[in-house]
């Protein structure tokens, strides 16, 4: 199961499939810019959240088309309930 497969089963068992379509689509245009940020952060942040967690993520922020496929199972996971 890939690393965007698992995020979105994620957000839809915790019933946010919704809020996280709107929150993506309304930050898009900023989403390399939270990417770059992660990065920047990521060495405080690995005391909480593991490592890899953030690495992934800063990389789906980074590329608009993971963030593209990231919709699409989400959009699919909502139309499958």
């Amino acid at each position: 199961m890939t690393f965007i497969e698992q995020t979105a089963k994620r957000i839809t068992e915790a019933g946010l499939t919704m809020p996280a379509i709107l929150l993506i689509e309304a930050h898009r245009p900023l989403a390399f810019l939270g990417s770059q940020l992660l990065l920047v952060v990521q060495p405080m942040l690995d005391i909480f959240i593991s490592p890899n967690f953030m690495g992934n993520l800063a990389h789906l922020l980074a590329d608009d088309a993971q963030l593209e496929q990231l919709l699409v199972t989400l959009e699919t996971n909502r139309k499958n309930l």
